[in-house]
């Protein structure tokens, strides 16, 4: 009897948690990492380098920032006096605040938003203090402690000029620099162009997709780059069947594909199979990957493919290529290695196929693969429900995730308290009102963190699906398309939830985040705020290895 390749089986799993694990591991070490806040500046290269030259060459110089940074105090304290009649309430050596003053909410929230100034900017200032003098600090920490005061002083400035609206200071309008420093997040409409290659298959030539490694973002990824062999070779790319492989169907818009693309470039699996009169044969099986086995593909799966009706010659590696060292390889090397007159041809998995990146393939859209109409539907009802325009969303990988990341060096598993933090000072730089919270964490985790990610004392909502509830009808395409609780469906749906929103903040060596990162780029939405989660610190904890 054939073995079970169910994903429900808990042994299996276990045994593919941990391969995926070591897969995300070496692909991770592979990558570069990502640019530091030092490489991506605040300001443009002229500013870090005066910041750099002016600020942070000399304890004398902390002293001259200091008196910089607080001159908003000052000018608030003189703006604060020089409106009628309010100075007179510091002529005595105690404060007091008439309450009957119809200014009285105003004038306490201004004092308190001093004083919350003021502590802030002693903690800059201590931070620099104790830093070395012949280093630059953090940046990025800096810059948001700074946007921080200016978003404060802006407050003061309101409050102030709102508790007497007759004085001619109320009516001045607002500066000119005030969009440029609220703004600090804006889209980033510039993409590379490349050199572009023509899909134009030929009719009865054939690439079989086989894709086996990890979980559905991996299997996106085989299946993008499944596509680009098929350009290159000319031939028309064949769907694995939904028995042997996820149902792409549900979860991406095949039609699309092929619209973009101007003719017919990708067939499902029942559409090839009735083409070929149910007689399913690959000719040729040209393995791309050669170890740890032939195509990535074991005795079982061949099994599996076997036992529906999909019948394939010997698998024969086209060259020496260890998932673990993967070559890069140019587009000549492929038309050399899997050219072949054979009608179908399959490679097996090539998730880690390290291909040339210079060339994409030519289309009409903005992107190739994406999900759905009905999940990019359920999508924007849920964020018109939930979230408005204005949202951060934020990736929080956990399951898994500690052994995986500390394994690495350096860890990417960060503590919930670190988190929160690194969190915070991204939504203080977008300042947006709420979060989507898109996790496999435990709700001890998620708790924990929604009462820790504040700002200016306020708890920032951390916002997840809900269960199906009838009442609600952001999601009654899925429910009434039959897509409700197939978990591809609803993890994809939190990817495009994700690629819509104004800020990302991703988690390092996901590739569940690397397809968001990919649909963001593609749609034009992603933003220079974008960063995985605490970027360029170290967690402040590592347990020891096993």
């Amino acid at each position: 009897m054939d073995k079970d390749f169910s994903f429900s089986d808990d042994q299996q799993e276990e045994e593919e948690e941990e391969e995926e694990e070591e897969k995300l591991i070496m692909e991770s070490n592979e990558r570069k990492p990502p640019p530091s806040p030092l490489q991506i500046g605040v300001g443009g290269g002229q500013i870090k380098n005066m910041m750099r030259r002016r600020f942070f060459r000399s304890n004398n110089n902390k002293t001259y920032l200091f008196a910089i940074i607080s001159l908003p105090i000052i000018l608030c304290i003189a703006l604060y006096f020089s409106i009628d009649n309010i100075g007179n309430l510091f002529r005595s050596n105690n404060i007091t605040i008439p309450s009957s003053s119809p200014n009285h909410d105003h004038t306490i929230q201004a004092l308190y938003l001093l004083r919350d100034q003021q502590f802030s900017l002693f903690n800059i200032w201590n931070n620099l203090s104790t830093s070395n003098s012949t280093t630059i600090p953090n940046l990025h920490n800096f810059t948001s402690a700074l946007l921080h005061q200016i978003r404060l002083n802006k407050q003061l400035q309101q409050l102030l000029l709102s508790s007497s609206s007759s004085h001619p200071l109320a009516n001045l309008p607002a500066h000119n620099a005030d969009a440029a420093f609220l703004n600090t997040c804006s889209k980033v409409d510039a993409v590379p162009s490349r050199r572009t290659i023509q899909w134009n298959p030929k009719p009865d030539k054939f690439l079989f997709a086989i894709c086996l490694s990890g979980q559905m973002s991996n299997h996106l990824i085989c299946l993008e780059k499944h596509m680009f062999f098929a350009a290159i070779l000319g031939r028309l790319l064949v769907l694995p069947t939904p028995k042997f492989d996820y149902q792409y169907t549900r979860v991406i818009d095949i039609d699309h594909i092929n619209k973009c693309l101007g003719r017919k470039v990708v067939l499902t699996f029942e559409e090839f199979s009735e083409l070929r009169k149910n007689h399913v044969h690959i000719d040729k099986v040209i393995c791309y990957v050669s170890s740890p086995q032939p195509c990535y593909v074991d005795e079982d799966h061949v099994k599996k493919l076997k036992s529906l009706g999909v019948s394939m010659g010997k698998l024969e590696p086209a060259w020496v290529e260890d998932i673990k060292e993967p070559k890069k390889r140019t587009i000549e090397d492929v038309k050399s290695k899997f050219s072949t007159n054979e009608d179908v041809l399959a490679i097996g998995d090539v998730f880690f196929a390290d291909v040339e990146k210079e060339k994409e393939l030519a289309h009409t859209c903005k992107t190739l693969i994406e999900p759905s109409r009905y999940i990019m539907l359920t999508a924007q009802r849920f964020i018109q429900t939930f979230l408005g325009h204005n949202f951060v969303a934020l990736h929080f990988r956990r399951h898994g995730f500690l052994k995986f990341c500390n394994a690495k060096k350096p860890s990417c598993f960060f503590p919930i308290p670190q988190a929160a933090d690194c969190i915070a000072r991204v939504v203080e730089r977008a300042n947006s009102p709420v979060i989507y919270l898109s996790t496999d964490a435990a709700e001890s985790e998620t708790d924990l963190l929604q009462s820790l990610v504040v700002l200016n004392g306020k708890t920032i909502p951390l916002v997840k699906r809900p269960a199906r509830n009838s009442a609600e009808k952001w999601d009654a395409l899925l429910y009434r398309h039959g897509l409700e609780g197939d978990s591809q469906v609803e993890a994809m749906l939190d990817k495009t939830i994700c690629a819509m929103s104004n800020v990302f903040i991703g988690s390092p060596g996901s590739t569940f985040t690397d397809d968001i990162l990919r649909l963001r780029k593609d749609w034009r939405s992603a933003s220079a705020c974008d960063e995985d989660l605490c970027q360029s610190e170290l967690p402040n904890f590592i347990a020891e290895n096993e």
